[in-house]
């Protein structure tokens, strides 16, 4: 069963054949690989006279002009000279890093034998262990010590005199506070309004509107410039700037007062309202 299963499936058997056939062929196209590389191999492992002597031989020859093979020996010729150089160069660096080394081991014993070098060296002090002080014990009172501990007043009449002149300083500097403080001018704050003034109708006589509106006398108001602004249907609205004291006169305050006129005012609107 197996065998006849087998026989069915498309295996390649002779895969190996055609894999050696086919490096056979390359080997033939591309020359003598393995020979070149066991030449390169001697030159290198030989002394750099042999690589020398051996380089223009191996450029020179017959089978450096033509062929796959001559590239391969000029290859390993270019391959060896870099080998060569690079141990050139290598020793190179190796003399100088043990001049370097040299360069500072005396460079390091010139500053220990330099006085400077000594002088720069602290020196430890001898600092003697730290001794406990005793507090000084009490001195018993004398007579002439008592009698002076009689002597102060224990009602304090010493201490009233200097509240009093605590106390007359203390108001004196109050009142000059105050006198400085009457003298410096207060900030009051102000606001610029634009009022719309609209009348009933077209027949409103809008000079006699605009004289009843800045009738009204208020402290800390200032009536501004005017201008007639039209609404519609040959109707106008009085547009009236004024500048009110915040703390005395209000908003409310101004539209309470402009309305009172009924026979001229039908409604006031504010148009713009800034802090000065």
């Amino acid at each position: 069963m197996a065998t006849n299963f087998l026989v069915h499936e498309k295996i390649w058997f002779d895969k190996f054949k055609y894999d050696d056939a086919e490096r056979k062929f390359y080997e033939q196209m591309n020359g003598p690989v393995a020979g070149a590389s066991r030449q390169l191999k001697a030159v290198l492992s030989g002394p750099p006279e042999a690589l020398s002597q051996a380089a223009p031989g191996t450029s020179s020859g017959p089978g450096a002009s033509g062929g796959p093979g001559g590239d391969h020996s000029e290859l390993a010729v270019r391959i060896a000279s870099l080998e060569v150089e690079n141990q050139n160069l290598r020793s190179v660096v190796q003399d100088l890093q043990q001049a370097i080394a040299r360069l500072e081991a005396r460079l390091s014993m010139l500053e220990k034998s330099s006085p400077a070098h000594r002088a720069t060296v602290p020196q430890t002090q001898h600092v003697s262990p730290m001794r406990q002080v005793e507090p000084p014990a009490k001195k018993a009172a004398t007579p002439a010590e008592d009698d002076e501990d009689n002597d102060i007043d224990l009602f304090g009449s010493g201490d009233e005199e200097e509240d009093k002149e605590a106390a007359r300083l203390r108001e004196e500097r109050l009142r000059q506070y105050a006198e400085k403080k009457a003298k410096k001018p207060l900030l009051v704050a102000k606001s610029s309004i634009l009022l719309d003034v609209k009348p009933w109708d077209d027949e409103t006589d809008m000079a006699q509107l605009e004289a009843c509106v800045r009738s009204i006398q208020l402290d800390g108001l200032v009536w501004g410039g005017s201008q007639l602004v039209p609404v519609g249907y040959g109707i106008r609205k009085l547009r009236i700037q004024c500048v009110v004291e915040d703390d005395k006169v209000g908003t409310d305050l101004l539209e309470e007062q402009i309305t009172k006129f009924e026979e001229h005012v039908q409604s006031v609107d504010i148009a713009a309202f800034n802090k000065i």
